[in-house]
């Protein structure tokens, strides 16, 4: 059985709470759970208490192979339980394949008047 340490989603409309649970990967987002291992609340301001964890029962769950989640791993190195790794992804910035084509068409017609005003100029 594959675990996830994740996001369950409580809360009413617009007022978002999340409990980080360890779960089943197959069962529902806000479904089945195994444990509740923390809390999460968005709303509170960042200098607050916006997460508490319960690192025992975390690191118990890791050991058994529970995977956590991008967004839990990154509270669980603020908290200093696991190691995030830094990711760089250069092609991030880079405009869409239609976009640099585009470029690519404007470039090209660029050189054309550049080769035709050159041509002109030497006659």
């Amino acid at each position: 059985m594959a675990l996830k340490i994740r996001l369950a989603r409580g809360g009413s409309k617009k007022r978002p709470y999340y409990h980080i649970v360890v779960a089943d990967v197959r069962a529902p987002r806000d479904g089945r759970f195994i444990e509740r291992v923390g809390k999460w609340n968005p709303m509170l301001p960042k200098d607050g208490a916006r997460v508490e964890l319960n690192e025992e029962r975390i690191n118990h769950w890791i050991s058994e192979g529970a995977q956590p989640t991008d967004r839990v791993l990154r509270f669980l190195d603020e908290a200093g339980v696991a190691k995030r790794p830094a990711r760089n992804n250069p092609n991030k910035a880079l405009p869409g394949k239609k976009a640099q084509e585009r470029l690519a068409e404007q470039q090209a017609k660029q050189e054309e008047a550049a080769a035709a005003a050159a041509e002109a100029a030497a006659e």
